[in-house]
């Protein structure tokens, strides 16, 4: 259009639809991006809420005391979920690193987002698989796995990874229920997880078959386990 033409009604309309549209996605994008946030948030104040509980019985402060980290210490949480052990081994290892590996892209999200909230940039998280943890560290000082043993699918392949990632003499320490109703498989057995221990090399060093015995709550065992000399290379 030249200089001086007056727009007819048809350019009028299909500017004006146009301007329309723009303000709808932009009002949609607002409510998703809000909509999004407060459920973030929303998840966020749970699982602080769930985890003050867990703080009652779970006995975080021992479970890290068995691993016998140092402030440079470089620790794995395998199976680390939305962070509940990771966020509190952050501090312990302040000048060294926090390696959470989990198989669910949504509870790494959520550790990441909490971990950058607190400002513990020594978080890392890794995505891994039932049957690798994808850590190609070799020089990890412990291994923690808590609550998620019962879960592995392939435990021979994880344990000969931790097993070759672990620096000399390095430790994994491993918490799980002892057992529960009839078709309630979110437990491990404590002797077969022992053979499974031996057979990838480790030596077993500590045996609370009681760690958690409170009442009303289910049984949990809590094995303290060091890198052998033997082991299968991954």
């Amino acid at each position: 259009m030249t200089a001086g033409e007056v727009p007819d009604n048809s350019q009028v309309v299909r500017a004006l639809r146009a301007r329309v549209a723009a303000l709808l996605l932009a009002a949609v994008a607002i409510f998703v991006g809000v909509s999004t946030a407060y459920r973030v948030v929303n998840t966020i104040d749970r699982l602080e809420l769930v985890e003050r509980e867990r703080d009652r019985w779970q006995r975080p402060a021992e479970v890290i005391q068995a691993l016998n980290l140092k402030e440079n210490s470089v620790v794995m949480d395998l199976g680390a979920g939305a962070g509940y052990f990771a966020l509190r081994l952050a501090p312990v290892v302040k000048r060294g690193r926090v390696l959470a590996v989990d198989v669910r892209g949504a509870s790494l999200f959520f550790l990441r987002l909490r971990a950058l909230l607190r400002g513990q940039w020594n978080v890392t998280t890794v995505r891994g698989r039932a049957e690798d943890p994808h850590s190609r560290d070799a020089a990890i000082d412990a291994i923690l796995i808590a609550n998620t043993y019962h879960e592995f699918t392939h435990p021979d392949e994880v344990l000969a990874q931790a097993h070759w990632s672990l620096a000399p003499d390095g430790r994994l320490v491993i918490l799980d229920r002892a057992g529960g109703a009839e078709g309630n498989h979110h437990h491990a057995a404590e002797e077969d997880v022992e053979s499974e221990l031996v057979r990838a090399g480790f030596v077993i060093g500590e045996r609370h078959p009681a760690f958690i015995d409170a009442a009303g709550r289910e049984s949990w065992w809590l094995i303290v386990a060091r890198k052998g000399p033997a082991g299968k290379h991954p």
